[in-house]
């Protein structure tokens, strides 16, 4: 941030004159995973399904668009306790201090909203979840009372106001296996959003989420129902919302997108405090809510604060709301992204890996149906594109027109004002400060993907801490998680890794990113265009028969290979057409692949602007190369 930590964090404010007796008891119900699908938002599927969070929206205020600082719960989670998004205070990493040798504390003077409201002489609890990213003092933070269930410990709080109380929910999370027959969601009456494959799997998944929200909605009607038969319903303030979109859906959860961002919201409570506005359609950071429930109890907000008070009298609406995406388990990304009323800039900074990247996911039938469906090449072109293809630099979507997000304008020359002015919003926000910027510690890197779940980490960013036990420049973790032989020595490039695309491949003389499609390098060359992998150990040996590059081209290009600086032979022509060409570049006796080879290049010349596709660049061997009888070359090679 711009301003310097002595005022940033500056000591809070002395307690407010208001007496305990006119300060609001508040009570966050706050949920896990859920997407707003309830009645009150017009979701089709649960009209009337969801009457107790409908209750909320009809006794106060409705948000309609309402935003999390990030599409996953940690970081949204440390956010609003912080008061200021995750990028600013060094909690943006998703479980970021889980190992013992990588814990992170926040900036000196922050202090979490629940420690302000009990410094302030407020009663704080939890009941479930926290997930802090951060190293918290629990006993500055909460109250040492001993709760009941989430809708029975009315009495205990009677004896302790005011008070600030957080009722966690699982939200999308509930099992609702046991869910009644009778009340579940019919698969054909629901919508499957237009990013997903519209088929009955998808179908089933969009039904259980309303199943999910129906059983929370159950569980608040308890909560509701047990404050009401208190005598705390005149001076509570009640507040429902969620943490991130729906956890089966791919492209809501850890998502920066509309589906993964925008989340219910609602509020009721005693007049002074929520005037009875009915829906507001303004846009609302939820960081605002942190803001508005110290206003609630009469206490200054401090200077870090990146809310405000949603029921100001001095209130403006805002003009954008920014949220982030970073590390999330396993899976390293870098995202920034701005909503304004009609649009969604977003910028993506590590283009060498696709969107859908290998995720915690990644073995639920729903993605699994994602992948088989593209391998079969039955997916349609534009999930095909926003899912495992390139990764563009930005993207810009109308989100009034194309809430999914699945047609980006960011070319479309018609946008190019819009697309300039959300560059600058972003910009400028970023300005204020990201501890995204830079890589976590290799502490941290080897806990997350390396020893969390027997380590699943396939972002390059986790090759600092592993050995290359062969020197093809891919560690042996890597390749066996990626099913490669980490100890066969052997240079062999599949492309097929979408949380490393390039496989450690560079280039020199083209301008685009290489990274292409899932299971490719997808680039345009000119007349001196290569490919370049640095970083090699291998020893060239007898076995070595041939360097296969399989490639294809718009139009007709030239192939030539090199190998620590040395030409393996002349340029081979590579015709134009949609099957992949099988460049084969004898390397037995070939007196430039000899000894220790320590890069390997090649050389893709054509006309400019021509599109090429990479799908594999390997080392055939003789016992890969030849049949049963010898010396003969089998015609079909593997397929990749």
């Amino acid at each position: 941030m711009k301003r310097t930590l002595v005022t940033l964090f500056a000591g809070l404010m002395a307690f407010s004159a208001v007496g305990a007796e006119d300060r609001p008891n508040i009570v966050w119900i706050f949920a896990e995973d859920t997407s707003p699908w309830m009645g009150c938002y017009g979701y089709e599927a649960n009209q009337l399904a969801t009457p107790n969070i409908d209750s909320i929206a009809a006794a106060g205020v409705q948000f309609n668009r309402a935003y999390v600082p990030a599409p996953v719960c940690s970081a949204c989670r440390s956010a609003m306790m912080g008061g200021a998004n995750q990028i600013r205070l060094g909690s943006h990493e998703h479980r970021s201090s889980r190992a013992k040798d990588a814990q992170l504390r926040l900036p000196d003077g922050v202090k979490l909203l629940p420690q302000i409201m009990k410094e302030n002489g407020y009663a704080t609890y939890n009941h479930g979840k926290t997930d802090y990213n951060f190293v918290w003092d629990e006993n500055a933070t909460y109250s040492n009372l001993k709760m009941k269930g989430k809708a029975d410990s009315w009495d205990v709080l009677e004896q302790h106001q005011p008070f600030f109380l957080q009722i966690q929910t699982k939200g999308g999370k509930n099992n609702t296996a046991k869910f009644p027959k009778d009340r579940k969601t019919d698969p054909a009456s629901v919508t499957v959003p237009a990013d997903y494959p519209q088929n009955q799997l998808y179908r089933e998944v969009v039904a259980e989420h309303c199943d999910s929200i129906r059983t929370d909605d159950d569980l608040i009607g308890e909560i509701l129902a047990g404050l009401k038969d208190s005598s705390l319903a005149e001076n509570t303030i009640v507040v429902y919302f969620s943490d991130h979109g729906a956890n089966h859906l791919v492209r809501h959860k850890q998502m920066p997108t509309e589906g993964g961002l925008h989340v219910p919201f609602v509020v009721m409570g005693p007049e002074a405090w929520v005037p009875k506005q009915g829906e507001r359609n303004d846009l609302v950071d939820m960081l605002d809510l942190s803001a508005t429930t110290l206003a609630w109890a009469g206490i200054e907000i401090p200077d870090w604060y990146e809310g405000q008070d949603l029921f100001a009298a001095d209130f403006e609406p805002r003009e954008w709301v920014a949220s982030a995406k970073d590390r999330l388990d396993h899976t390293i990304d870098r995202v920034r992204t701005i909503r304004t009323d009609q649009f969604r800039y977003t910028r993506n900074y590590k283009l060498d890996r696709v969107l859908l990247q290998p995720q915690y996911r990644d073995n639920q039938d729903y993605l699994k149906n994602l992948k088989e469906l593209y391998a079969s090449g039955e997916l349609s072109e534009d999930l095909t594109r926003i899912y495992f293809g390139e990764r563009p630099e930005e993207e810009f979507y109308d989100v009034v027109n194309d809430p999914a997000q699945v047609h980006n304008l960011i070319d479309d020359p018609k946008y190019a004002k819009e697309v300039q002015h959300h560059r600058q919003l972003l910009d400028d926000w970023l300005a204020e400060g990201d501890a995204g910027e830079g890589e976590e510690a290799p502490e941290a890197l080897r806990h997350n993907g390396d020893d969390w779940q027997g380590g699943r980490g396939v972002n390059p960013e986790y090759e600092i801490n592993r050995p290359d036990s062969d020197g093809d420049g891919l560690s042996d973790k890597w390749e066996t998680i990626n099913g490669r032989d980490p100890k066969d020595g052997r240079l062999a490039y599949e492309f097929d890794c979408g949380g490393w695309q390039t496989e450690g491949w560079a280039s020199k003389g083209i301008d685009d990113n290489i990274a292409g499609f899932e299971g490719t390098l997808g680039f345009t060359v000119g007349k001196k265009s290569k490919l370049i992998r640095d970083g090699l150990s291998v020893t060239a040996g007898d076995a070595d028969r041939n360097l296969l590059i399989k490639v294809r081209s718009e139009r007709d290009i030239k192939v030539q290979a090199f190998a620590n600086g040395k030409s393996l032979g002349h340029a081979e022509a590579v015709s134009s057409g949609d099957d992949y060409a099988e460049v084969l570049i004898p390397l037995n006796g070939n007196a430039a692949w000899n000894g220790k080879i320590e890069s390997l290049e090649v050389s893709l010349s054509g006309a400019k602007g021509t599109f090429v596709e990479v799908d594999a660049i390997e080392v055939v061997r003789a016992s890969d190369a030849f049949n049963d009888e010898g010396g003969k070359f089998f015609a079909e090679l593997p397929q990749f």
